[in-house]
């Protein structure tokens, strides 16, 4: 798996620079892996803007502002939580774009409505509508946090191609 996201990352540069944009990232579950993915590739910093790891959810708040009834209302790994991640991660950087990512990875903490493996993405654009996505990914906790990784890449090339 870690070869295919080193090439996705690698696409991703190539199309972020093509098309003059730059991207932040907000990530929960995958706790910075998203970002360390983005910026192992050589001269990141030209389409890389930032990263937020967002664990816990006082950090959700703080720092993209999530609003805590959204959190206590839906819950961290939910379609409303992901999207404003994605909304905060862009008023609080200087990026066209931004990923984020909330989920439960596991091997623990999932629920009869939110098993291990359920996350949330969402891509928000600041000329556009803030998309967003659940997936559900199964094996171990690494691998579904590669897998969300993976995933969160391919539909980022898919809306700039």
């Amino acid at each position: 798996m870690t070869d295919a996201i080193a090439k996705l990352a690698i696409a991703t540069g190539i199309a972020l620079k093509k098309h003059h944009l730059t991207l932040a990232t907000a990530e929960s579950c995958t706790g910075g892996g998203l970002s360390y993915w983005l910026t192992s590739v050589p001269h990141s910093s030209q389409w890389f803007e930032r990263g937020f790891i967002t664990y816990s959810n006082a950090a959700k708040i703080e720092l993209l502002q999530v609003n805590p009834a959204t959190l206590e209302t839906f819950g961290a790994v939910s379609e409303p939580t992901a999207r404003e991640m994605a909304e905060g991660a862009l008023k609080h950087s200087l990026a066209k774009l931004s990923i984020a990512i909330t989920g439960t990875a596991g091997p623990d903490g999932g629920t009869a409505l939110k098993p291990v493996g359920t996350v949330w993405m969402a891509w928000a654009r600041r000329d556009a509508n803030t998309v967003t996505q659940m997936q559900h990914f199964s094996g171990d906790r690494q691998s579904i946090r590669e897998q969300s990784i993976a995933y969160c890449l391919s539909h980022l090339l898919e809306q700039l191609n």
